[in-house]
């Protein structure tokens, strides 16, 4: 009878066997021991949060706010930050279209270099910039290469002298290089594994959505100011949002003033069950040799030559090929960009919907390379089928970027995720150097693009094919018992071929 009265006024006083299954009634916060759904974003209503892995930890109604906070407040600030980033690297590809090589006297050679050089200092910092990210402070180290990067943009605008400019280029990419493994180390920390492919898409889509309204904005700067004093314009709001970073994005959950203790303990507590089903790596040097981290890195470096030479010369190609103006051309530029982020979205989603990756990634990176190869078999009998051929290799070859770095958090501990992210992208870093370079010099050598048509499908579709070659140990999660008075999380591994 006592137990009765003390069930009508207060249900936690009920013994575990006595409750009834989770999804039969909903117990007050104050005892719950089921969480809401607060981890799904927003603008994807039906991916898979932290309740249907069923953490075993109560979350009140302040915790929940504290975790969707993190969707309004890091994505945004992650996703600014490397579109200014890409902005002063990208931007060079106009400047070099509108006439870059004759107003500093360089042959076409010379200007190709220019263009490719930035990443020789993008691939030779990544390590160490993703050793101080694990070790010290993501986040400081971002605020100092904000402020570095943008004097360096701005600079490009103002020296004459190849060589000089040459070296800026080349320091440019050495700031620039810290950012990326850097904001991604930041989101292992903040996102769990059934959010990762959303927030490393989010943070990605500062790639293509930078170069789309960076299409149409230098384009007009440029025929307004000319490529110099464009090249100084874009580079002052990095320095600027340096000040706006500091302040907003911090390395850990506990140290943001608008997280909750709680949420910030739930989080952690999801991350460190996530690392349990992974294999322990002792050092970081025996990480960097494992072969499914080299076959990830050298799958990343094929994908980067044809990403990076389509992006810098996309403008001078289109140019060449349908006679237009710089601002024409800029608009044109933009639409292959339009349809890579409604692809990115679309796929990250369905990523993190199924917990899929391997298979959301290999299928598009062949099919931007069939594009590329359509492209150079039509690019001397019609512009306008080869531009279309054009648009689907840029979506398709900037679609599984989300999945594909959601890969290397779930196959290396995070002990050494930095660091294996870095090589990944430092790879690409260089296939970025070689992507940009030999589609600029095939492109003065021979008068025409098809050549590098020709290069970047083999690239891409070359990387796709790698991807195949890769074993994921994907864990799922199994059946749990709603009677259960703490409902864990528990992985089920198999090798996927």
């Amino acid at each position: 009878m006592k137990e009765q009265i003390a069930a009508k006024t207060n249900p936690c006083s009920l013994s575990y066997s006595q409750r009834a299954p989770i999804n039969e009634f909903r117990l007050p916060s104050v005892c719950t021991y089921e969480i809401p759904k607060y981890l799904r974003p927003d603008f994807f209503m039906n991916a898979p949060s932290m309740n249907e892995l069923k953490t075993p930890t109560v979350a009140t109604a302040a915790d929940s706010a504290s975790l969707r906070k993190r969707w309004l407040y890091i994505l945004p600030a992650v996703f600014v930050t490397y579109s200014l980033a890409y902005l002063d690297r990208a931007n060079y590809g106009f400047g070099a279209a509108a006439g870059l090589a004759a107003t500093l006297h360089i042959t076409a050679s010379q200007s190709a270099l220019l263009g490719s050089v930035f990443f020789l200092g993008y691939f030779a910092f990544q390590l160490p910039g993703a050793a101080y990210a694990r070790r010290r402070s993501a986040s400081q180290l971002i605020f100092v290469a904000l402020i570095v990067w943008g004097s360096l943009a701005a600079l490009t605008g103002v020296v004459r002298q190849f060589w000089l400019l040459a070296f800026i280029r080349f320091m440019l990419g050495v700031a620039e290089s810290v950012i990326f493994p850097a904001m991604l180390v930041i989101l292992t920390h903040w996102f769990t594994r059934a959010e990762r492919s959303r927030a490393n898409t989010f943070l990605i889509l500062g790639n293509p959505t930078t170069v789309l309204w960076m299409s149409v904005i230098t384009g007009f700067l440029i025929h307004r100011l000319g490529w110099q004093m464009t090249f100084i314009v874009e580079g002052i709001p990095s320095v600027l949002w340096a000040i706006f970073w500091v302040r907003l994005v911090k390395d850990r959950p506990h140290q943001s003033h608008w997280m909750t203790p709680g949420a910030s303990a739930l989080l952690q507590q999801q991350l460190d069950q996530e690392q349990q089903g992974l294999p322990q790596v002792s050092s970081v040097r025996k990480a960097l040799v494992r072969g499914d981290v080299l076959l990830l890195s050298t799958l990343y470096l094929f994908w980067s030559v044809g990403v990076y030479g389509f992006v810098l010369w996309l403008p001078t190609i289109i140019q060449q090929g349908s006679a237009m103006g710089i601002e024409a051309t800029g608009l044109l530029t933009a639409v292959p960009y339009v349809l890579a982020v409604l692809l990115m979205l679309l796929v990250s989603y369905l990523s993190d919907r199924f917990l899929e990756r391997k298979s959301l990634v290999w299928p598009f990176l062949v099919l931007s390379g069939i594009a590329l190869l359509v492209s150079f078999f039509t690019a001397h009998h019609s512009f306008w089928l080869a531009y279309g051929a054009l648009i689907v290799a840029g979506g398709a070859m900037y679609a599984p970027y989300g999945p594909f770095f959601a890969i290397i958090p779930e196959v290396v501990p995070k002990n050494v995720t930095a660091e294996v992210l870095a090589l990944v992208n430092s790879s690409g870093a260089f296939g970025g150097f070689l992507g940009s370079w030999l589609v600029g010099l095939l492109q003065a050598r021979t008068g025409h693009s098809e050549a590098g048509y020709l290069l970047m499908a083999c690239s891409l579709i070359l990387s796709g094919l790698l991807l195949l070659c890769l074993k994921i140990r994907k864990r799922e999660p199994v059946a749990i018992n709603p009677h259960s008075p703490i409902s864990g999380t528990t992985d089920q591994v198999r090798v996927m071929e």
